[in-house]
């Protein structure tokens, strides 16, 4: 498929994406309209997102020593996450299995931009460590951040339908960013619209999929006939099609639950004997 028929084909889904948004402004209640909205960004991920990536609306991500992440929007898991739910229906999901969470908003001023930034800071900071080991296998690593993971770090990333002047936005993240490491930034702001915010290697001029220390901060304004949606997709495969995890290592999210006893063993004996029973454990 040629750049200009994709282009041509995100280019009619940013408008209808655009009508639903100014339908969902009908509803009356608030969150029904956010829930709305969200699942109009869930859908459009989840149709560029690599196969191995899956989208999770409404999710809650846990970690084996029992952190408990605010509600996340929307989260990119991988496709093999053990399908756990509260009894209200929302998904609980390891750590271990997250690849990302994606923020929506449906005007990005300060206040909800930096509520996403601080979400996104503290997704980061939660563990994942609960892996099975794989002996005989090249370790992998992943390198973001200014630093090298044996896991593939949360990446964040926030997606508005609307927002103040995307130069507004842009001197708020920097501010914000200032003061704390590049693992605690947001990976990259996207504005229907307007335009997205990307960092950008001050050496080679490339944007770069997570921030470096030193990294710039680009404001990307949107091409009018064709939104952010074209580069936001090539965004999302350049970002997820390497995503990667370890085996999964349920047995710690286990804890110290009780799972039973041993009341009774069996020992092999020769051939014609009946097996002989050891009791006790």
């Amino acid at each position: 498929m040629s750049q200009v028929k994709l282009g041509n084909i995100l280019r009619s889904v940013a408008r209808r994406m655009h009508a639903d948004f100014e339908q969902s402004r009908n509803f009356g209640h608030n969150g029904e309209a956010g829930t709305s909205r969200e699942a109009l960004v869930r859908d459009f991920l989840a149709s560029y997102l690599p196969s191995h990536v899956k989208t999770v609306h409404n999710a809650e991500i846990v970690t084996a020593s029992g952190e408990t992440s605010p509600q996340c929007d929307i989260v990119l898991a991988d496709r093999g996450t053990p399908p756990f739910t509260t009894l209200s229906g929302y998904r609980i999901l390891p750590n271990e299995c997250v690849y990302g969470v994606v923020e929506v908003k449906t005007k990005l001023d300060k206040d909800q931009l930096l509520d996403a930034c601080n979400k996104i800071s503290k997704l980061r900071r939660m563990s994942k460590n609960s892996f099975r080991p794989t002996p005989g296998l090249i370790p992998r690593k992943t390198v973001a951040h200014g630093k090298i993971y044996d896991f593939f770090p949360t990446s964040g990333i926030i997606v508005a339908f609307d927002s103040l002047k995307l130069e507004t936005i842009g001197g708020h993240l920097m501010n914000w960013c200032q003061t704390r490491p590049p693992s605690d930034w947001p990976d990259s702001v996207w504005i229907l619209g307007k335009g997205q915010l990307q960092w950008q290697n001050p050496e080679t001029q490339l944007l770069e999929r997570s921030p470096q220390p030193g990294s710039l901060l680009a404001q990307i304004d949107a091409d009018p006939t064709q939104d952010i949606l074209l580069a936001l997709a090539l965004h999302l495969n350049i970002h997820f099609s390497d995503a990667w995890m370890h085996p999964l290592d349920l047995i710690p999210y286990a804890g110290a639950t009780r799972l039973g006893s041993i009341s009774r063993r069996w020992r092999m004996t020769p051939a014609g004997t009946p097996p002989r029973i050891l009791e006790g454990p």
